[in-house]
């Protein structure tokens, strides 16, 4: 028997800012809110317990010291790498210097709370 990764609780000042970008970046919708603040969003399609995560933004006051340790990686579905990275710039994400050297295949970006992301260039199929 084994786990998988059934949800993802990212703590931020704004949960319905960053519900909203998420939504827009993924293709998922709100599935519910906590009474804390938080917004749970997810896939339309089988929200939670599906075979994509779905992501928890839990309000905090406590101001975030430094880079996160764990970051998500997207790729695109339905497009290229430069559409795709046209449409995260239009969404509200903004580049990110982590100190990559220009050669990388993938683009870092900062979403509207300024945790980093990267944009993969190899597309997937949409589930």
């Amino acid at each position: 028997m084994a786990c998988r990764i059934s949800e993802l609780v990212i703590d931020c000042a704004d949960p319905e800012r960053l519900a909203a970008f998420w939504c827009e970046v993924l293709g998922y919708v709100e599935l519910g809110r906590e009474d804390d603040g938080g917004v749970e969003i997810g896939p339309p399609d089988t929200g939670f317990g599906g075979p994509r995560p779905v992501l928890v933004l839990s309000p905090t006051s406590v101001p975030r010291a430094g880079k996160l340790p764990l970051h998500l990686d997207v790729s695109p579905t339905d497009r290229d790498q430069d559409a795709e990275l046209e449409r995260l710039l239009a969404l509200g994400a903004r580049p990110a210097d982590i100190g990559q050297t220009g050669t990388e295949t993938w683009h870092v970006l900062a979403d509207p709370e300024g945790n980093e992301f990267c944009l993969l260039r190899k597309r997937v199929p949409s589930l």
